[in-house]
């Protein structure tokens, strides 16, 4: 379910690193959809590159880290 500038990035990031992500992520594909790419986090909430706001319930992103 990403949108359109998450898929141009996962392709873009394709191109470079095996499976497009460095992360547990790759799991995306089995289920037929594409990792988001996570611009800002605070907290539990980060912000995908397509502008949605999410509640990340466990951590799977790292928001303290960003």
């Amino acid at each position: 379910m990403a949108e359109e500038k998450s898929r141009a990035l996962y392709s873009q990031a394709s191109a470079l690193i095996p499976g497009g992500v460095n992360s547990p992520v790759r799991a995306c594909a089995q289920v037929g959809a594409s990792p988001r790419f996570i611009a800002r986090g605070q907290g539990a909430t980060v912000t995908d590159e397509d502008g949605n706001t999410l509640v990340d319930f466990v951590g799977s992103w790292g928001p303290l880290i960003l």
